[in-house]
């Protein structure tokens, strides 16, 4: 098995082969050129100490040398050089207590998370595979290294990681290891929650975002996200479901693409369905008002997650007016856009559809055909390059000063009043006529 190395990392495992030391590519980047990938990145392991790789190399930052790294640049690119090391003991789920370094490859190897992620190659070796990496590669299977207890008592965040790879590369977890993420997934709680968050993110914009279905199954999300247990509990007896709102919302996941806020939006679309579940005389199960709830769910997991404001904002938003839908006509789609943003009025085209795809049968051909028409309006509105926001609105706030008005309170109100008449009449929005518009509302409400 030959691996074509990037020609600087090549140079870098030949001067330290030149100095008498060991030198590999290691982990994720040869899973992933043996997947057929472009690795994002190289990182290679050495038996040369910290101070040593430093001492061969004119340019180095010492990156976590406490951890044996030191980074290498080249032509202004890093490449990470890590000295071969065995863990000591961990004492927070997370990090080792202490390490010491070895000469051992193999004893590095050992103590890397999957099978997959621990091997290594030069050019003069070749493919240094102690753990069975290859076959697990070919046989699509995320096992651990050794014993899978032993490898998620030192770091909880394996256990997400290894839902994460499998949905990543479409991989079953082998049982042992499946069986070991069930019984330590409680200590997830001692993770920091800005890990998590990464971890839900790449896993959510994984070719299979579904999988999440085994974050639940192996008690994953009973610690990380219990709303979403609650949601696989909740069934839906109405003739525009067949699922319960879990297993809808992971049906859901897979009819839209890999965007982060998508994805998300997705995942927390329904959340709110359990606490506003009614069911009729008839036994059939309705959930007036579930948007609302859902945003306020959405946006509280996303604040006990750290996610950036802008990715809540636009989560919240898009969860909140998910089940909106609109008389089809032109002003109507206009006003709609207004409340939701021309920038992300798009992506809820998106969710709306998913949503759709992932219900029954029931009128989901008028659904579709509903939300094609809203589509071809939102076009339309788009090409007509028609007022949709104060910045496109023919007057300012200036303009309304010069003919008269205050700063002020009143000033801002006008001026919304004017927008919301023209997207009403698109066909307003001139200056002349939206100051006499405003000229005229104050002479009669003096």
């Amino acid at each position: 098995m030959k691996i074509l190395l990037p020609p600087n990392v090549a140079h870098i495992i030949s001067v330290l082969e030149k100095h008498g030391y060991e030198g590999y590519a290691v982990g994720g980047c040869v899973r992933d050129f043996l997947l057929g990938k472009e690795p994002d990145d190289w990182d290679i392991t050495t038996s040369a100490k910290p101070e040593e790789i430093k001492s061969l190399f004119k340019h180095t930052v010492d990156t976590g040398i406490v951890h044996g790294t030191v980074t290498v640049l080249m032509a202004g690119e890093g490449y990470e050089v890590t000295t071969y090391r065995i863990d000591g003991e961990y004492e927070d789920s997370r990090h080792p207590k202490e390490i010491a370094f070895t000469s051992d490859l193999t004893e590095d190897l050992r103590r890397r998370d999957f099978t997959i992620n621990a091997m290594a190659y030069n050019e003069h070796e070749g493919l240094v595979d102690v753990f069975e990496g290859m076959k697990d590669l070919k046989n699509g299977i995320i096992r651990c290294v050794g014993d899978a207890g032993e490898r998620f008592t030192e770091d909880a965040l394996r256990i997400l990681r290894a839902i994460r790879f499998s949905a990543q590369l479409g991989f079953r977890i082998e049982d042992k290891t499946r069986e070991a993420i069930r019984e330590h997934s409680p200590s997830l709680s001692y993770i920091s929650v800005e890990r998590i968050g990464t971890e839900l993110v790449k896993l959510m914009v994984s070719k299979h975002p579904e999988y999440w279905k085994t974050a639940y199954e192996t008690g994953i999300t009973a610690v990380i996200m219990p709303e979403f247990d609650t949601a696989m509990m909740t069934e839906q007896n109405n003739p525009h479901h067949k699922y319960s709102v879990g297993e809808h919302t992971l049906a859901a996941l897979s009819q839209v693409e890999a965007e982060k806020s998508l994805r998300l939006a997705v995942l927390f679309h329904d959340l709110g369905k359990s606490e506003v579940r009614f069911t009729d005389e008839e036994g059939r199960d309705h959930f007036h008002g579930h948007a609302r709830i859902s945003e306020k769910i959405a946006e509280n997991i996303l604040r006990r997650l750290k996610f950036d404001n802008d990715t809540i904002a636009k989560v919240t938003k898009l969860v909140k007016y998910h089940d909106i839908h609109p008389i089809l006509q032109a002003k109507s789609i206009r006003k709609l856009i207004h409340k939701v943003g021309e920038d992300i009025f798009p992506m809820l085209l998106k969710v709306q559809k998913a949503d759709i795809l992932a219900q029954s049968e029931f009128e989901r051909e008028k659904k579709c055909s509903d939300l094609k028409e809203m589509e071809r309006i939102y076009k339309e509105i788009l090409e007509k390059q028609e007022c949709l926001s104060l910045k496109q609105l023919a007057v300012t706030g200036h303009d309304l000063i010069r003919d008269g008005m205050r700063p002020g309170r009143e000033l801002g109100a006008m001026l919304e009043r004017l927008l919301e008449h023209v997207l009403e009449h698109p066909e307003h929005n001139n200056r002349d006529y939206l100051i006499a518009y405003s000229k005229n509302f104050r002479e009669l409400h003096k």
